[in-house]
């Protein structure tokens, strides 16, 4: 299992973790797609942004610790950079509150470009922000 500070851009999926759901925002819907949300989750050395599909977003709340398996860490079309089961990965509710987790560094909030010596490979160039500019901290 990988730890959310070592996750990296790419078009595959490949990243198996764990995570606790930190925050879930309002239901996003589109015309023609299935409704989505994002999430905030982390686990004890990072968090990123996770964006639940369809019936994911029924299906989680805060505090809920989740399995992901297969997931996939890319840009969305709005160039917001989140993690995701995509289409052959899985989500599954393996226990609740039990967790400690780091806010921070938030993965989705680096800048990443593509490896100079490998240009099918992204690597972190800068942190936009040292926590979540669409979940800010809370008082």
């Amino acid at each position: 299992m990988v730890l959310l500070k070592d996750i990296s851009v790419s078009a595959q999926n490949a990243i198996n973790t764990q995570f606790i759901l930190v925050q879930k925002d309002d239901e996003l819907s589109k015309e023609g797609q299935e409704k989505t949300c994002l999430a905030l989750v982390a686990d004890n050395t990072a968090s990123v942004h996770f964006l639940l599909w369809g019936t994911e977003c029924d299906a989680f709340e805060p505090g809920d610790i989740i399995h992901l398996t297969n997931g996939i860490f890319s840009y969305q079309n709005n160039n917001l950079l989140v993690l995701r089961a995509g289409r052959r990965g899985k989500t599954e509710k393996v226990g609740e509150f039990t967790m400690t987790f780091a806010e921070t560094p938030n993965m989705s909030e680096i800048r990443w470009v593509r490896d100079l010596n490998n240009p099918r490979k992204f690597v972190q160039n800068v942190v936009l922000s040292p926590y979540s500019r669409i979940f800010p901290p809370q008082p």
